[in-house]
């Protein structure tokens, strides 16, 4: 393992990558991702982030710095920067292969986070602090757009529950246009990232990650036992990628101290809204933090 190196993708910013054993690619990364600043009189932040994903939201950093966090973000294994040419593109058999990434994450930042995740980085980070080896060090759980349900009707949810029975037993069989590249392009608008990385059309959907992320919801449905604070954020119909309604609904059942906030209007990813929206969402975030954290 190396030391701190410049991040390659974001000026101003320092990476570290982590190294684990190999898996059933072959050899396997994950890489932390810091802002350097000054005093973070409130502790650090550790984000994870969404599906076909990874980290560059500056502003998000530079603002956590402002309210006096240390901030950090993980690429998790087969995701971003930490995608080797070797790997399947966002492939797991199980979301618990994560945990490893985030555990690692957490001893290097060597104190207890305010832990935040994107969509699927919502549910691992979910998981994580309900059974993850460093779950008392998750002072706080920040949601934003949580991953908690399939959006389809139900006759779409028979068809999911074939092709994960199917990819329980030949995993890398794959459908290579299942995305809808909307929300995505929808984004280049206002935002900029590597598309190398956060591809319009996404990476094929293996239906070995259907039964990971199924097995992962059914986690959820069934009830978690949170001990942290949970705040959990949502948009409405302006969400085109999840059912604000499903998170809304399984967010409650995630442990005994769980706030749920509506945003109408915001995008999939809630701090990618527009000004107005986003000034709210922090604003609602950080006077939360401030209670959560102390």
């Amino acid at each position: 393992m190396g030391g701190w190196r410049p991040d390659t993708l974001l000026g101003g910013f320092e990476a570290l990558e982590l190294q684990f054993p190999d898996d059933y690619d072959g050899p396997v990364v994950a890489t932390l991702v810091r802002l350097p600043a000054g005093e973070s009189p409130r502790g650090a932040a550790l984000y994870l982030h969404g599906y076909a994903d990874y980290f560059f939201q500056r502003h998000m950093a530079e603002r956590f710095a402002a309210e006096g966090f240390a901030f950090f973000a993980l690429d998790l294994r087969k995701y971003g920067r930490s995608l080797r040419p070797h790997q399947h593109p966002n492939f797991c058999k199980n979301v618990a292969e994560y945990y490893a990434d985030i555990t690692a994450a957490i001893d290097m930042i060597g104190a207890p986070v305010l832990l935040a995740g994107h969509s699927t980085g919502g549910l691992m980070g979910s998981l994580y602090a309900h059974e993850g080896a460093r779950r008392d060090e998750v002072k706080a759980l920040w949601l934003n757009s949580p991953f908690f349900d399939w959006p389809v009707p139900d006759w779409r949810r028979v068809q999911l529950r074939l092709a994960a029975a199917l990819g329980r037993f030949f995993p890398f069989i794959n459908d290579p246009d299942y995305f809808d590249p909307a929300y995505t392009l929808s984004l280049l608008a206002d935002w900029e990232f590597d598309a190398r990385l956060k591809p319009a059309k996404g990476f094929p959907l293996y239906y070995g990650w259907l039964g990971a992320i199924s097995d992962a919801h059914a986690k959820v449905h069934s009830g978690l036992a949170i001990a942290c604070p949970v705040l959990s954020m949502h948009s409405d119909e302006a969400d085109i990628v999840l059912d604000w309604r499903h998170i809304a609904r399984w967010s409650r059942s995630l442990g005994p101290d769980v706030r749920v906030l509506a945003f109408p209007g915001a995008p999939h990813d809630l701090i990618l809204a527009r000004s107005a929206i986003r000034e709210e969402i922090f604003s609602q975030l950080f006077a939360w933090a401030e209670r959560a954290v102390a």
